[in-house]
Formats: structure tokens, C-alpha cells, sequence
């Protein structure tokens, strides 16, 4: 037994040993220092500021959409992809890009998953049904779609250094036939009305997850998903603008030597302390980007109002829509607005004069803008 009875490692037919968890919460309890009381409260007061920031926006469901690409190429980077930010805006934009890495389109899938699971969650509670169709969004026509998306795997997986063996894996999850009793414990605890404190349920549940590892591929990223909906689910955030991926691969090494921690001596303070940690730190560098949104609106605003002329209507309806697609062709602007498309390409030169936009393409014709001002703020 390891310590703290997190779970123990059972022999295989195939001469490894699979380590097999026991349901949370752990025994005995997760003991609440006053250290590790502290950081709760650090991070339940930078959350309710960066919720509180978020409703203040004029428009939330606008900003949204960036906050959400942030947290997807983050995540997806842990995983190893080299897609950027502007890699994915451009590839939504349809934008061709010889050079782009190849792994766009996973980013992209993580952007589709969040919306799905999120807009799931408005009809049902999170769920083993509904981590099965998240994971089948994510995996869905890229690397690993063959590895049997949206369902529980059947064959036994494991963690290494790529092209390791099962032999010199790092870590063997639960065999194939444990998963339906752990998933099964997994689920009730994340609904069991108990007197464990939300943050801490959730970030309990993350290292568990992980070690279950219930699909042969995207565990990682579904994971980090699942911290999403359970702080929207839980009306903790009303919009998923946490990108705490940004913290996990900054401490990346860490992130993964804590998950392992957890499972071999129960180290399940540490783990949380740097959770809480995570949290409290990136919600309040996502306050501080609202409030620069804020800012970078009214400034542009005042700026259509005063030089534009009668233009500055239609120009601030453009200036809406890119807060939630920073990147715009003329035509999208003519569309959009319901003129010429002289009258839209005049608009966007006068725009660019004023650098609130950036032609991005170095065409002369087919050109596409940029809200550069905007993306900067999520670099």
C-alpha cells in the first residue's frame, strides 16, 4: 500500500504493475493548515474578482471568445502542440498559412469541446455521458482520432517519455476492467453534497482524473476541461474566462511531478496548494486583461466618436464585432454593416491609419485585419 491509502499497484498478466486508486476523498482528510487556508481564501476572493470584473464588461459574451482560444492553445501546448494564438485566429478566419504547424486543428477542437461541454451543461450536470462527448469533440479528425473517441478505452495505456513501453513507463493507470467501478466513484463524489469546499473538491478531483486516465488519448487536455465546468457548473465563474493553463505550463514539471506525487505518497496539500496557488495568480492576471479591455474599448470608442465623423456608427459596430472575430476581411466588413464594399474598405484604411487594426496577409488583394491592439492584450 502507498502511503495514505491513496490506492495500490496490482500485478498484470503482462508483468507490470497498474496502479489502481482509491475513490475521494482521501483518507484520512485533506488537512486545512492555516497555510493551506489561507490560499483558499486567496483564491476564492481572486475568483469572485474575476467573475465580478467579467459581468462589469458591456458586452461578457464578446470577450469570451478569446479567453477561451487562450485557455485552448495553452492546454493543447502541454500537450506538445506548436500552435499559437494567432495561429488558431487566422486558421478560424481561413486564412492559409504555409507555415502554420500542423496541429491547428487540435487547438481548434479544444475550442469546440469547452463550447459543447458548456453548452451541455445547461440541459444536464456534468457527467460520465458528458465527459464522453467532450472527449469525442476534442479527439474528433486529429492526432489520436483513432484511438476511439467518446469512449472509456477497452486496452490498458500508460505514461513515458515518447516511444517508451509499458515497461519503462513512468505510470500504468487502472486496467481496462477497473474502470467502470473508479468512473463510476469518480462521478458520485463530484456530485455527493458534502462539506468539502468547492476549490478544494475540484482541485481534488483533477489529480483523480488523471490518474484513472480513462481514454487511450486526450486525458490531459479533458481534464483540464473538466476544472472549466465544474467552476461554471458550480456558478463560481458565469463564464469560462479562467485560463489556468497558463499557470500548469509555466510550472509544467512541476504540474506533472505533483499529479505523480499524489498517487504514490498521498501528497494531496501539495498538490492543492499549488492548485489554489494556479488559481488565485491567473485569475487575477485575467482581471487585470478585463480591465485593459475595458480601457482599450472606451479609448477606441472616443477615438471613432472624435475623428470618424459619420462614420464613427458604423465604425463602432465594426469595432464591436472584433471583440469577438479580431480578424476581418473588407468584405466581412461590408457584410456586416450593410454597405459598399468601398465604403467598408474605407473604414478599415482610416482604421488602420489610426493602428487600431493590422493588414496581416502583405496581399494586395483578399487582405485580412487584424484587431492587433485587442490580441496583444492575451500575449
Amino acid at each position: 500500500m502507498v502511503a495514505r491509502n491513496t490506492g495500490h499497484y496490482v500485478k498484470q498478466p503482462g508483468g507490470y504493475k497498474a496502479f489502481i486508486p482509491l475513490p475521494l476523498p482521501p483518507k484520512p482528510p485533506v488537512e486545512t493548515s492555516p497555510a493551506l487556508q489561507k490560499l483558499l481564501s486567496e483564491a476564492d476572493r481572486a475568483l469572485g474578482r474575476l467573475d465580478g470584473s467579467i459581468q462589469t464588461l458591456p458586452n461578457p459574451d464578446l470577450f469570451v471568445f478569446m479567453y477561451v482560444r487562450k485557455e485552448a492553445v495553452l492546454s493543447s501546448q502541454i500537450e506538445g502542440t506548436q500552435a499559437s494564438l494567432e495561429n488558431v485566429l487566422e486558421a478560424e478566419a481561413k486564412i492559409f498559412d504555409p507555415d502554420a504547424p500542423g496541429d491547428v486543428e487540435e487547438v481548434i477542437n479544444y475550442v469546440r469541446a469547452l463550447n459543447y461541454g458548456l453548452k451541455r451543461l445547461e440541459e444536464l450536470p456534468l457527467s460520465l455521458r458528458l465527459i464522453r462527448e467532450i472527449h469525442a469533440e476534442l479527439m474528433q479528425g486529429v492526432r489520436g482520432g483513432n484511438k476511439a473517441p467518446g469512449e472509456f478505452r477497452r486496452s490498458q495505456n500508460w505514461i513515458g517519455h515518447a516511444g517508451s513501453t509499458i515497461k519503462d513507463a513512468s505510470y500504468i493507470p487502472p486496467p481496462p476492467g477497473e474502470l467502470n467501478a473508479l468512473l463510476g466513484a469518480f462521478e458520485k463524489f463530484l456530485h455527493a453534497n458534502d462539506n468539502i469546499p468547492a476549490l478544494i473538491k475540484i482541485g481534488l478531483s483533477h489529480p483523480q482524473f488523471e490518474t484513472i486516465h480513462p481514454f487511450l488519448d486526450g486525458n490531459g487536455r479533458v481534464g483540464r476541461l473538466l476544472i472549466t465546468f465544474l467552476l461554471c457548473q458550480q456558478a463560481i465563474l458565469h463564464k469560462p474566462v479562467l485560463y489556468l493553463s497558463h499557470y500548469l505550463r509555466r510550472h509544467r514539471s512541476r504540474y506533472y511531478e505533483l499529479l505523480q506525487a499524489t498517487r504514490e505518497t498521498g501528497a494531496y496539500e501539495d498538490w492543492l496548494a499549488f492548485f489554489l496557488r494556479g488559481v488565485a495568480e491567473v485569475s487575477e492576471e485575467a482581471t487585470a486583461t478585463a480591465r485593459r479591455i475595458v480601457d482599450l474599448r472606451e479609448a477606441h470608442r472616443r477615438l471613432l466618436a472624435d475623428d470618424f465623423g459619420r462614420a464613427a456608427g458604423n465604425g463602432m459596430r465594426l469595432l464591436e464585432h472584433m471583440f469577438e472575430r479580431p480578424i476581418i476581411s473588407v468584405q466581412d466588413a461590408a457584410d456586416l454593416l450593410k454597405v459598399t464594399f468601398a465604403a467598408a474598405n474605407q473604414l478599415i484604411d482610416r482604421m488602420e491609419k489610426k493602428d487600431m487594426v493590422r493588414e496581416i496577409t502583405g496581399n494586395r488583394r483578399h487582405r485580412r485585419f487584424r484587431y492587433e491592439p485587442y490580441v496583444k492584450l492575451f500575449d
